[in-house]
């Protein structure tokens, strides 16, 4: 009877050992958190890297609702979503509420200094014209080759309404009286950069807006096909004030001068939450917190995006070879995260 009894405490025990190890394992376990996505390519897949993470730590995580901008800082702020990994700064700066910090926090750094932006021309054409900076496009000779849609003036790719670098290019072009000789087409981006990529292939010069990490440095590489060209001077933004020393960058690959007056400011990649959401989840807010992914993995993923795996499907497993592949440093991460919930 004894040894009947002590079974059934044993047995007991080790059932309440395996729950508490597999909360342990799981602190997320019961939680349904909601995360925003960017708009641009590139977040989709550093989305789901987290988002598969989270899942690993028993969180039940929302497919992420597709946001601009400056709808997401206001929700985040709210609390309506929890949470993105597409905070770019200081470039987002100026798109924060003015009571965003009593709110919310910008969490961690994904890639430090990775957002690099700024202009591209064809190789062909800054070479035959002598191209510098957008103060060439002032000539008639060069806007007239740049002239793709017949009203006189370069056609530019840049940015749709409500992302950061609208502001930024809107800007150039008061600041550099550019209006009358450069035509900015704010479309979406992935459209107009296709139609520039297939005018280039055919020998039409093209000049585009554009930014790190993004599959467009994969299918116009710089210094082979493109080259990053200069802004007339460094001119910035109220929300550039304090960063105008990060706007002009030495070593850029395929630049045609060497620094370079990019006439943006290389962003970190960042992630930003909810404050009552990082207290209530210390599991998320270190993986939040800790996780890093390089640049070229960045850019390779968005690449195969836009090469067709664009499913929701694709991704998830885009994201799960990422992780996989990084499996020991993505353990140590999901181990100080169950820590940081204990």
């Amino acid at each position: 009877m004894t040894n009947r009894f002590l079974t059934i405490a044993l047995a007991a025990t080790l059932t309440l050992v395996g729950v508490v190890a597999a909360q342990t394992d799981r602190p997320g376990e019961g939680i349904t958190l909601t995360p925003a996505v960017a708009t641009w390519e590139d977040a989709r897949p550093v989305e789901a890297i987290y988002r598969l993470m989270l899942e690993e730590l028993g969180y039940d995580v929302e497919r992420a609702v597709s946001l601009t901008n400056p709808i997401f800082y206001q929700s985040v702020a709210l609390g309506d979503v929890d949470f993105w990994t597409a905070g770019w700064f200081p470039l987002h700066d100026a798109q924060l509420p003015a009571d965003f910090f009593e709110h919310a926090s910008i969490v961690g750094t994904i890639v430090e200094a990775g957002g690099a932006q700024g202009y591209l021309a064809s190789k062909d054409a800054v070479e035959e014209f002598g191209i510098t900076s957008l103060e060439d496009f002032k000539r008639p000779e060069v806007k007239e080759a740049f002239d793709r849609t017949g009203d006189g003036r370069a056609d530019l790719v840049a940015c749709p309404p409500g992302w950061g670098c609208e502001v930024v290019i809107e800007h150039h072009l008061d600041v550099y009286d550019l209006r009358e000789h450069i035509n900015d087409s704010k479309a979406d981006y992935t459209a107009g950069f296709a139609d520039a990529l297939a005018a280039h292939r055919t020998g039409d010069p093209v000049l585009y807006y554009t930014w790190t990490p993004n599959f467009t440095v994969f299918q116009l590489v710089p210094g082979e096909d493109v080259l990053w060209i200069n802004v007339p001077f460094i001119a910035p933004t109220e929300a550039q004030q304090d960063s105008t020393e990060f706007m002009t960058v030495e070593g850029i690959e395929g630049a045609v001068t060497d620094p370079l007056d990019m006439g943006f400011v290389a962003n970190d990649i960042r992630a930003v939450a909810n404050d009552a959401f990082l207290e209530a989840n210390p599991a998320a807010a270190t993986i939040l917190e800790l996780v890093e992914i390089p640049l070229v993995d960045i850019s390779g993923m968005t690449l195969r995006f836009v090469e067709g795996e664009d499913s929701d499907q694709a991704v998830d497993a885009m994201a799960a070879e990422w992780i996989e592949e990084n499996r020991a440093q993505v353990d140590e991460w999901l181990e100080a995260a169950r820590a940081a919930a204990n």
